[in-house]
């Protein structure tokens, strides 16, 4: 089988269709003067469409002078363009009973909107009038600022959310990974509309970004939509920026994170370096992931609630980044149970790491991840959200079929080995983040130091 081209490669003004089914979908590329790739997904059933600009900026790419900038803009494009108000935004697209909204991560950020078929025009009208004309005036930065300042309120008000920021801080250290993708109060207080508007200027170029729309949609109709909203843009010489790729400065030194906070739990991440997202070894990850904590039956869920009802939600994680990544465990549990707990996610990981899974453990684990990537593409805003981000990411496409054979060709033997690697002393467990009623870190009992000290 012939190599796929990356959308890096592909040749400005072409099209190439990536993927036909005999359902009648048809996933085609095309790449634009000025570098801007378009992926479409014809889903001949659906009645929907989702317009999706994904932008190939985020938290990491913030000097640390703008930390929260990436987030703080997606805010800001929302307030008014050249052509429409905050307000007319918002009516436009109510009166045809659509969702218009964004989100930021940290290493992208996407603008999206899911309407009727035959309101394609003007969703691609919407996305890309604010993510290409907004004004970003000194008085939305001055609103926007509040409403910046209340969200990280917010984060700070949910123990689950504000553990995981301070988990991330502590695994990654001072990369610009580990910080916030909120920012900090102090950064967003300080931040000037200047410093806001040059980070707009110098980040959102064409050649970022990857335009992706799912739905009862054709790839030509798409094309004149987009040539027609974006006019002179599309006549530079600029090519598409190829997937990030690098390497992440990440801690090695074992760190415990305290965050003090008066509440009814104690919660805690424990958790390790892991994968990059373009490690070969990712679909094992994946299935190690499941079977350790991704669901019910999972090794973790059932040893800590259903054995020994040490913790009402228990879980395990991924999250993996273009050079680097880290596996997490969380609970939530009473304070006084808190050591008991670390203590028994260390044996878990350490039995794992040591005795492997057994096949019936890894064909469930295989079976509720293909489960959950096809379920999840019930809708057109997961399909968007699927091509763009794996365009953005790995300039490739992969079918839906092709990844579940790439997960049902992950062996035992594969995802044992990998456990022995990620999960063996020393290392295993490299940064634990507690968020909880402890005034300081010696308060913490004695077996959470000892995890994080083995």
């Amino acid at each position: 089988m012939a190599r796929q081209v990356s959308g890096h490669e592909q040749p400005v003004g072409s099209t190439r269709t990536l993927e036909s089914t005999s359902d009648g979908a048809v996933v085609r590329r095309s790449v634009l003067p000025g570098g801007l790739r378009v992926i479409t997904e014809h889903v001949p059933a659906s009645r929907s469409a989702t317009v999706g600009l994904w932008v190939g900026v985020g938290s990491r790419d913030e000097p640390p002078a703008v930390a929260g900038a990436a987030h703080y803009l997606e805010h800001l494009l929302f307030k008014g363009t050249a052509n429409r108000d905050a307000t007319q935004i918002a009516e436009e697209i109510d009166a045809v009973g659509g969702e218009f909204n964004a989100f930021t991560a940290k290493e992208h950020t996407c603008y999206y909107a899911q309407v009727l078929d035959a309101d394609l025009p003007l969703a691609m009208d919407l996305v890309t009038d604010v993510v290409f004309e907004a004004l970003c005036t000194d008085r939305d930065m001055d609103t926007e600022r509040s409403v910046v300042l209340e969200e990280i309120s917010m984060r700070d008000d949910d123990p689950e959310d504000l553990l995981h920021e301070t988990f991330v801080g502590a695994i990654l250290g001072e990369h610009s990974l580990g910080r916030p993708v909120l920012g900090t109060e102090q950064s967003i207080t300080d931040m000037s509309p200047a410093a806001l508007r040059g980070f707009y200027k110098r980040r959102y170029t064409t050649g970022r970004m990857v335009l992706a729309v799912a739905g009862n949609v054709e790839h030509s109709q798409v094309l004149r939509l987009v040539r027609k909203a974006l006019r002179d843009r599309l006549n530079g010489a600029g090519t598409p920026v190829p997937p990030r790729a690098g390497r992440a400065r990440v801690l090695t030194v074992p760190k415990l994170a305290l965050h003090t906070d008066d509440t009814e739990q104690a919660h805690v991440m424990l958790g390790l370096k892991s994968l990059s997202r373009h490690d070969e070894r990712r679909f094992a990850l994946s299935v190690l992931n499941a079977a350790l904590g991704g669901g019910m039956s999972s090794r973790l869920f059932q040893e800590i609630r259903e054995r020994r009802g040490l913790a009402y939600q228990v879980y395990s994680s991924v999250a993996s980044y273009a050079d680097t990544g880290h596996m997490a465990v969380y609970a939530g549990c009473q304070p006084e149970k808190l050591g008991e707990v670390a203590g028994v996610i260390r044996e878990v990981l350490d039995q794992v790491a040591a005795d492997g899974l057994g096949e019936a453990e890894v064909a469930r684990a295989k079976g509720q991840l293909r489960g959950g990537l096809v379920l999840g593409l019930e809708d057109t805003a997961s399909r968007m959200s699927r091509i763009g981000k794996n365009e953005l990411n790995y300039g490739q496409y992969l079918g839906v079929d092709a990844t579940v054979a790439r997960i049902d060709a992950v062996t035992t033997e594969e995802v044992c080995a990998l456990a022995r690697t990620l999960l063996r002393r020393p290392g295993g467990v490299s940064a634990a983040a507690v968020v909880g009623p402890y005034a300081h870190a010696d308060d913490l009992p004695d077996d959470l130091h000892e995890v994080i000290a083995s």
